[in-house]
Order: structure tokens, then C-alpha cells, then sequence
């Protein structure tokens, strides 16, 4: 019997019809353990699909490419880190595709974690000069030092019991300083799925991409 073929990643992209200013590159979250296939259609992937609609519906005119990655398998798996390695060949991706325009990083949940890990890599994280991180899964192995020098967006639900709010309110205070800028939104009374404010989450992310990747002008001031 012939043995199944090991899963893949699988990255998409949504290219505006002009000229490429600037990169986003979506990551989906995940399990703590898991080597099953990603499929498309878990609410861990599906949950960006709106994140990328608004990104590609105010940063296309502007010349915004949105990018997703889908990871080969669900799970960080501990010491294998399972999601690093197919966002280093994704952002390899990019980068070719496009040399030398900004990139920003949106990362939900365990693609938050994977975000900021990235971007601390000599070499892997070139580039990535903004790093959106949405109830991030965090850990001490993520460090402030990771994002030294990048313009950082931190949202986590108050009443998310999946990931913990208060990790994220401690690392944004910790990057005052390190970061380009930091900007902290606590989000009332939503919980891991992002469900029930939806629109202050896609405000949010599609205004700080622009303004960060230098589309738009700034908004909210610093």
C-alpha cells in the first residue's frame, strides 16, 4: 500500500492589479500538539479569512498584496516548533516575490506566537517591519527583544480563557522602549474566537497595517 503523502504548507496570495508597495502575511493558529493535517476549513483558518478580505478591500488601491499561509500540521509540538519553519519559507516567498517592499505579520493565537519568533531570527525575520499579534499564545521563549525595532499591535479579548489577556498586557509593557511603537487594545468581553466584536478587531489590524507599512497615514497618533 502506498504510504500518504506528508502534508504540505500552502500559501495564497491576493495581489492588487497595480504596482506592490507593500506585504501582510496572515498566520492562523493552532494546537499545543497535533501532527494532523491543517485543513482549510478549521475555524483556526477560517477566522482570518475576514482579517484578509478587509486588508484586501482598503490596502488593494494602495498597493497591498495580502498573503496566507495554511502550516503542513496543526501543532507546535514542543522543542519541533512545528509552524516556524513554514513561516520562514513563506516569508521567503515574499520577499522574492516582491524584493525590498515593508512586510507586516498578523498573527492569531499560535500564529501570533509564530509571528514574533520569526521576526526575531537574523535573516528570517528581514523585512517584517510590523507585527500584529491577536490573543497571542505566549510563552517565556518569546522575548521582547524579538520585535527590537518594529512597530507592534497587541489585541486580546478580556474574557479569552484560551490564551491569557494578562501575558499580553505584561509583554506589551515590557516592549515600551524596544519596540518601534507598541500599541495595546484590550478588547471587552471577547473570548479566543474574536466573535463578538468583530469589526473593532478588523478596524484595528487594517488601519495599523497601512499606517505601519507605510500606505496610509498614521492612525491612531502616537
Amino acid at each position: 500500500m502506498t504510504e500518504p503523502p506528508d502534508p504540505q504548507p500552502v500559501l495564497t496570495e491576493d495581489r492588487p492589479r497595480g504596482d506592490v508597495r507593500a506585504a501582510v502575511l496572515l498566520l492562523h493558529g493552532g494546537r499545543s500538539e497535533s501532527r494532523e493535517p491543517v485543513r482549510a476549513r478549521q475555524p483556526s483558518v477560517v477566522r482570518l479569512r475576514p482579517f484578509a478580505g478587509a486588508l484586501r478591500r482598503a490596502g488593494a488601491p494602495l498597493g497591498l498584496t495580502v498573503w496566507r499561509l495554511r502550516y503542513a500540521i496543526r501543532g507546535w509540538n514542543g522543542a519541533d516548533e512545528s509552524p516556524l519553519a513554514d513561516v520562514r519559507s513563506a516569508l521567503a516567498a515574499v520577499r522574492a516575490r516582491d524584493p525590498e517592499v515593508p512586510i507586516a505579520l498578523v498573527g492569531y493565537s499560535m500564529g501570533g506566537r509564530s509571528a514574533i519568533r520569526v521576526t526575531g531570527e537574523a535573516g528570517a525575520g528581514e523585512g517584517v517591519v510590523a507585527v500584529a499579534a491577536l490573543a497571542p499564545w505566549l510563552t517565556p521563549s518569546e522575548t521582547p527583544s524579538m520585535l527590537a525595532g518594529r512597530h507592534v499591535l497587541l489585541m486580546h479579548g478580556t474574557a479569552d480563557t484560551t490564551t491569557d489577556p494578562r501575558a499580553t498586557t505584561a509583554f506589551a509593557a515590557a516592549l515600551d522602549g524596544v519596540a518601534a511603537s507598541v500599541r495595546h487594545v484590550p478588547v471587552p468581553d471577547d473570548g479566543h474566537a474574536l466573535l463578538r466584536h468583530p469589526f473593532v478587531w478588523h478596524r484595528e489590524v487594517t488601519r495599523f497595517v497601512l499606517a505601519r507599512t507605510g500606505l496610509a497615514v498614521e492612525w491612531p497618533p502616537t
